[in-house]
């Protein structure tokens, strides 16, 4: 029986560095219009109700920026992927920045309490700061670190106020209390800009990262499958797709933190489509599309609008 679709929209860029990701599920739909495609006609959807305003404010916390409204935005963002997925449905989320992850995740988790998640994350970066850690406090660069409740305190650097402590306390419990994944549990694709705290996390885990040159060497099958096959324990997967996995110089330069020598979409599309083919991915997410940076028009929203059309169609075969 094929699943229904819901579209999950999530408007916000709070936890980034750069302001205009809240505006790329719109660069996304226009791409569609502009292709004269009905698919946001054809699927179900549903707006999570952001707090972008926070932007304004102007007391932050510095090593975790915003963090208060980001908390509320992956708490609201966590209850919808719990009730889509309790309700049989398979939520694909079009995020703004990639903080938006954390709350994907643990409402994944929330959905499944008592499975095991697994992450495959497309990503040109490791995410895996916390507000320990992190050089710039953008939040968008802690969901991992959030999801597997570890925060690298061996590599600290930033003296965390009490607030700000807390904070990220209950953002590693949102949706259910604890851990929502085991750091074994992540695969990286296209990861290939991180910083020195990322990297032992990297190392101290084990996680493997698939670099493009190796994902082209070896063939993306052979290593699609492999990255299964070290999920072989996980009930239930997640893919996260930040758009800046692509190759800036070949694709576009509209997103937050663009960096050379990434995946074309075609292999982005392989990547995907070869992950649900296992039948056990629960979710997928689309993030970091920055309309506003772009200066081929509304390049890597179509761009992304061009996977996401594939994605779809095979998310419809299973």
């Amino acid at each position: 029986m094929m699943k229904e679709i819901k579209i999950i929209k999530n408007r916000s860029d709070i936890g980034a560095g750069t302001r205009g990701s809240d505006m790329g599920v719109d660069a996304i739909e226009i791409a569609a219009i502009n292709k004269k495609s009905n698919y946001f006609d054809s699927h179900d959807f549903e707006d999570v109700i952001t707090e972008n305003e926070s932007i304004y404010n102007k007391v932050n916390n510095s090593f975790a920026k915003r963090i208060d409204s980001v908390f509320n935005q992956c708490k609201r963002l966590s209850n919808h992927v719990k009730v889509n997925l309790q309700e049989g449905k398979f939520p694909i989320v079009l995020s703004g920045d990639h903080s938006s992850a954390l709350g994907t995740i643990s409402g994944v988790k929330a959905a499944y309490p008592t499975q095991r998640v697994g992450v495959v994350w497309i990503d040109a970066h490791g995410d895996l700061h916390s507000p320990y850690t992190s050089p710039s406090g953008n939040i968008h660069g802690m969901p991992l670190s959030a999801a597997i409740s570890d925060d690298n305190l061996d590599c600290q650097i930033n003296d965390v106020d009490r607030e700000t402590s807390e904070l990220w306390e209950r953002m590693k419990n949102i949706g259910v209390p604890g851990q929502k994944v085991l750091p074994e549990d992540i695969v990286f694709f296209g990861v290939r800009d991180t910083e020195e705290p990322e990297d032992k996390q990297m190392e101290k885990y084990g996680i493997k990262n698939y670099m493009v040159a190796e994902v082209r060497y070896r063939g993306l099958d052979v290593c699609v499958n492999e990255a299964l096959d070290k999920l072989s324990n996980c009930d239930v997967i997640y893919v996260s797709f930040d758009v800046d996995s692509m190759d800036c110089d070949m694709i576009s330069y509209g997103t937050g933190t663009p960096v050379p020598k990434g995946f074309d979409q075609y292999e982005i599309i392989n990547i995907i489509n070869g992950l649900l083919a296992s039948k056990k991915v629960a979710c997928v997410e689309f993030v970091e599309v920055n309309p506003l940076l772009d200066f081929k028009g509304n390049k890597m929203a179509e761009t992304a609008f061009e996977v996401l059309e594939e994605v779809t169609k095979k998310v419809k075969t299973l």
